[in-house]
């Protein structure tokens, strides 16, 4: 499997306070990786160093890029994709204005590929898979995205994401607040990202989405890489569940 994102020694700050101690991670094309670890323990952290929204050195690699010196709309033209915790949607903008805002804009050579010279490919998403997979995003089209539900922010948040067609798409806790209901069309969402060919890296707490989506499991603590491994050799794990995924 070729290596899409490679993290090596990665270190990271929000002023004097240090976060990331030496993170190493890579994730390959197509993969899906969950990130899980108690609140505290420096994967939302990681995700902002990823696409230079926070202080930080060490190597990170994108399609063989290196991430340092990139702005982070820089990063996103590449095909490197963020969804955050909060959704941040635009509150005053429409849900189809929000979609429209999503849609990949690149310049040329803006991807590996296409600075090799290979021609450029077509969308994996459009705005009208975004309404296939989310029917109440068409039907709220004209609504402003500050007076949808979570969950449905949420699923704008992730269809606004997959229109700007990255080739890795970082999530940071999905199913966080919402719904059964709601969690399992976010799922649906994932894995029909995956069967696209789009990496995921995919972060949770408690791994509620994770188990068959999942390849491999990368646990933190402390702000490192404390296990990484298949799912099913976490399990195994009672040390590492305890330590690093318990509660209290």
């Amino acid at each position: 499997m070729n290596t899409l994102l490679e993290v090596a020694n990665l270190r990271a700050w929000y002023g004097a306070s240090q976060v990331l101690h030496g993170v190493d991670l890579r994730v390959g094309a197509g993969e899906v990786v969950a990130l899980a670890g108690r609140n505290g323990s420096g994967r939302s952290t990681l995700a902002k160093a990823l696409i230079s929204m926070v202080e930080a050195d060490g190597t990170r690699r994108f399609a063989g890029v290196d991430l340092a010196p990139l702005r982070t709309f820089e990063i996103a033209r590449l095909g490197l994709g963020y969804v955050a915790e909060q959704r941040d949607v635009f509150p005053t903008l429409s849900v189809d204005e929000n979609l429209r805002l999503g849609l990949a804009k690149r310049g040329p050579g803006a991807r590996a590929g296409e600075r090799r010279g290979a021609l450029r490919r077509a969308p994996r998403f459009t705005i009208d898979d975004a309404h296939a997979l989310f029917p109440i995003l068409r039907e709220r089209r004209s609504a402003r995205a500050g007076v949808l539900s979570g969950g449905e922010q949420q699923m704008l948040a992730l269809a606004r994401a997959l229109v700007g067609d990255p080739d890795l798409l970082i999530v940071d806790e999905p199913a966080e607040g919402l719904s059964a209901q709601m969690a399992a069309r976010v799922g649906a969402c994932l894995r029909a990202l995956r069967e696209r060919g789009v990496a995921l890296l995919l972060i949770e707490q408690r791994l509620e989405l994770a188990p068959g989506l999942a390849d491999r499991v990368a646990v933190m603590g402390h702000g490192r890489i404390v296990f990484e491994g298949a799912p099913q050799a976490l399990v195994q794990r009672d040390d590492v569940v305890r330590d690093w995924l318990g509660v209290g």
